[in-house]
């Protein structure tokens, strides 16, 4: 199973923003320079194969990623971007102890979606995590 810890480490690991300043959850007083992981909300039927559970082997983790950086908007979107292009282009990727068959990018871009009551302007990443599913996961 791949937890929101899991792709927080992973996220930390590209060395975009500092191990401290990536956090899941909410984040009171964010700091500069940081990015943001939360579960995206899904909707429709859980995703099951033919045949049932025992038949389905992979699971999906839908993830929003806030980036968070500073109030020049120019070195924000390159941080964004640079996150982006990292994701974009992973291979054979284990996240903790679970197997990434492939991320797949929700967006086409990071969205700009402006400057927080700072000035700190954000950008938003989406992307599913298409994983190995464990036998004994329910």
């Amino acid at each position: 199973m791949l937890t929101l810890k899991d792709v927080r480490q992973y996220v930390s690991e590209l060395g975009i923003a500092e191990d401290a300043y990536v956090y899941i959850g909410k984040l009171d007083n964010k700091k500069s320079k940081s990015i943001g992981i939360y579960n995206r909300k899904a909707d429709g039927p859980a995703q099951v194969a033919l045949g049932g559970l025992s038949c389905t082997s992979y699971g999906v983790k839908r993830i929003s990623l806030l980036v968070h950086w500073n109030r020049d908007v120019s070195e924000s979107e390159e941080a964004a971007q640079k996150l982006y292009r990292r994701m974009l282009r992973e291979a054979d990727l284990t996240v903790g102890d679970t197997k990434i068959r492939f991320l797949v990018l929700q967006v086409p871009d990071p969205i700009d979606v402006g400057t927080d009551d700072t000035g700190i302007y954000e950008y938003v990443i989406w992307v599913d995590f298409v994983y190995q599913r464990e036998e004994d996961e329910i």
